[in-house]
């Protein structure tokens, strides 16, 4: 214990420089993306407090150097914890409406379905219509992975079947400002709103395959159907409580997988993998864990279940069935 005191004495002031540095950068950096309005408040915040986290560098003495910090500290977390998310801002148009639903027996009424006709990424015109699902007739979960840039971070989301034929996409995203581009570093702060986008499959994810022109990948999920009404249940419980309860986005903790998870009420352990941060790995997961089609390896299957679409197509009313037709699942039932 001597031995310690005595290091931490002689490198008190580099410890403290050091804690200094890092707590600067990332609550100034907080500050920065946070949806403090106007702009110029925000940055003049900002500026503002990187002085002070600056000036008590030049503190001389450390017990007055912590003392300052400790004082920065208690006021950035008073505003932290009172900067609370919300559901009234100018948001971008894909996020202007948001889904609800509400169970009643056995049927489910799903509000504003969103089902928008893309001509561009930045070109489209907003549909919106309600429908009812009956639990009974739930008949598949489908995992969507769909990659932008490289193979390790895709976009995750689920697609709900019915024995009708009809299926419900549900794609837990930042809720962006119209004045918000998409950052993943501003998604570590509060900068972006959570949500469910509920949509039609022509939406969710024709505008992936057909209009990004990504690579999308859709695979079945192995799941009793409890389990499936359980994690629907559970996916329908939270976009209710979304309209009256808004939650903060983060990139690390409350993102598209995590959310899968917690839903699904996977075990913690499984929202510690690796594959659950670099997203692009999560349908290996989901292999290892015996959830999809273990007759083929997942090299395999992976390759099996890639959504390929001809140059030229654009989603009609017939999209949930073409994308099925040469995949894996679909080929083992002919």
């Amino acid at each position: 214990m001597t031995v310690q005191r005595s290091f931490i004495h002689r490198h008190i002031k580099w410890i403290l420089f050091f804690i200094t540095i890092i707590f600067s950068v990332y609550t100034c950096a907080a500050i920065y993306y946070s949806t403090l309005e106007p702009n110029s408040l925000r940055l003049g915040a900002t500026a503002l407090y990187a002085l002070l986290c600056l000036a008590t560098l030049y503190l001389q003495k450390p017990k007055r150097q912590l003392a300052a910090l400790c004082s920065l500290a208690i006021c950035f977390f008073i505003w932290f914890f009172t900067d609370t998310p919300r559901n009234t801002r100018d948001w971008a148009g894909e996020y202007a409406v948001l889904a609800d639903a509400v169970q009643e027996g056995r049927i489910v009424h799903v509000k504003n379905i969103r089902n928008i006709t893309y001509r561009s990424e930045t070109d489209y015109t907003p549909h919106y219509y309600n429908a009812d699902f009956n639990l009974d007739h739930l008949s598949s979960i489908d995992l969507v992975t769909s990659y932008w840039a490289g193979n390790s971070i895709a976009h995750v989301f689920l697609s709900f079947g019915f024995d009708d034929g009809r299926h419900l996409a549900v794609s837990i995203e930042t809720r962006r400002q119209k004045k918000f581009g998409y950052s993943t570093i501003a998604g570590f702060f509060h900068h972006y709103e959570l949500t469910y986008v509920t949509a039609d499959e022509r939406d969710l994810i024709g505008v992936r395959t057909d209009i990004r022109k990504e690579r999308v990948y859709l695979y079945r999920l192995n799941l009793s159907p409890q389990t499936r009404e359980a994690v629907f249940k559970n996916y329908l419980n939270e976009i209710h409580l979304l309209t009256t309860q808004p939650r903060w986005y983060n990139t690390l903790m409350d993102n598209c997988t995590t959310e899968i998870l917690a839903r699904a009420n996977a075990r913690p352990r499984y929202r510690l993998d690796w594959r659950i941060l670099l997203s692009g790995y999560t349908a290996s997961l989901a292999y290892d864990l015996g959830l999809l089609d273990t007759h083929y390896d997942f090299a395999t299957l992976h390759r099996l279940s890639r959504i390929n679409r001809p140059e030229n197509a654009t989603p009609d009313a017939n999209y949930s069935n073409e994308i099925r037709e040469s995949l894996p699942f679909t080929l083992d039932n002919k």
